[in-house]
């Protein structure tokens, strides 16, 4: 059927999901496509869903998540007023790029990066302005400074980058800072900041104590485990959070949701557990892959990133065939992420067989 819309939006392409885990019958499979968390929610989080949401479900939840936000505002010392609740981190990006941007405007990003940013500017009517990473797939805080003009309305940058896996200095990140004129917003997409590891890394909040113009991004879904409820939030100024609350998508954030986030925040140290779990898996994964021979980005999150070029097909190919799946980005790469001991292991050795045949 031919219809009138926005012509823009032929300019790109649907979201496009993790693959599930492939069907191999009598083969235990897994899904590394998509970043979430291998363990299963803590019983002190279900019990609280089941006790104090499952029978509320009539009923509309509170629409500013009041329990959650007064929660976040005093874990970062900010006032309630500086912290927005969205369906997952990517809808308070949403809300961001939908205050600041329309036609005419430009959105400054590094690329390849986060698959939902040039989505969500387009649906803005706004234009992207991709500055492509540097080799090691790290942001080009050069390009990223020399990208902004007087159309700038936001910069983004994701930290640790999707699906790169890569760090930005405290430096980096300051440099930035210190060039984008102080009306124009700069957003730390940090859904990931949990796993990052690395000494040197810029702490958004820190820039947000001292810069008037930062917006950080978090979320619940990634080293919290609640990606299947849909809850992230922003930090942002008051001002700029009384604008976001006026593009949110109203009673976007469900009350299940809000329970597991006020029931995670108090289980924190066993969450804590379960990120150093994840690190450990994942450094156990770097170093036999180093071991092998392979070469790639040092990986902050929890996934990493192999840029294998016009050779990521065929690497696909055997991941699938060894009952993993994979984030596929044709002609550039593979981004896996770290799952079950189990299913690193099978990653572990389709790699080395991998590295048998040439790659």
């Amino acid at each position: 059927m031919s219809f009138k819309h926005r012509s823009i939006l032929d300019t790109i392409p649907g979201y496009k999901q993790g693959k599930p885990a492939p069907a191999k019958p009598g083969q235990r499979t897994f899904k590394l496509s998509s970043n979430e968390n291998a363990f299963e929610p803590l019983p002190s989080v279900a019990e609280a869903i089941t006790s104090q949401a499952t029978g509320r479900m009539n009923r509309y939840p509170d629409m500013r998540g009041w329990a959650v936000v007064e929660r976040l505002a005093e874990r970062y010392g900010v006032e309630a007023e500086n912290v927005m609740l969205g369906c997952g981190s990517t809808e308070v990006i949403t809300m961001l790029v939908n205050l600041v941007a329309g036609p005419g405007d430009e959105i400054v990003y590094p690329w390849r990066s986060f698959e939902a940013y040039p989505l969500i500017v387009a649906g803005a009517g706004a234009t992207s302005v991709q500055v492509p990473n540097l080799p090691d797939g790290s942001h080009d805080v050069d390009g990223l400074i020399a990208a902004v003009n007087d159309r700038t309305r936001l910069v983004i940058v994701n930290n640790p980058n999707n699906p790169t896996s890569t760090s930005i200095s405290d430096a980096d990140a300051r440099r930035i800072m210190q060039a984008v004129p102080s009306d124009v917003l700069v957003l730390f997409d940090e859904a990931y900041i949990q796993f990052n590891t690395a000494a040197d890394t810029s702490v958004a909040m820190d820039l947000f104590r001292e810069y008037p113009n930062v917006v950080v991004a978090h979320t619940f879904s990634k080293a919290y485990g609640l990606a299947g409820l849909r809850i992230g939030y922003a930090i942002a100024p008051a001002d700029v959070v009384e604008g976001m609350s006026k593009v949110a998508l109203p009673f976007g954030v469900t009350e299940t949701a809000q329970v597991a986030a006020v029931a995670s925040l108090d289980a924190q140290e066993e969450l804590d557990e379960r990120v150093r779990a994840i690190i450990a898996e994942r450094d156990r994964v770097v170093t036999a892959l180093r071991e092998q021979g392979w070469e790639f980005p040092t990986p902050y999150a929890n996934y990493f990133w192999l840029p294998l070029g016009e050779r990521t097909g065929q690497a696909a190919a055997a991941f699938t065939e060894q009952g993993l799946s994979t984030r596929v980005f044709p002609g550039e790469g593979v981004r896996i992420s770290v799952g079950e001991p189990e299913a690193n292991d099978l990653v572990i050795k389709v790699c080395a067989e991998l590295k048998a045949q040439g790659l």
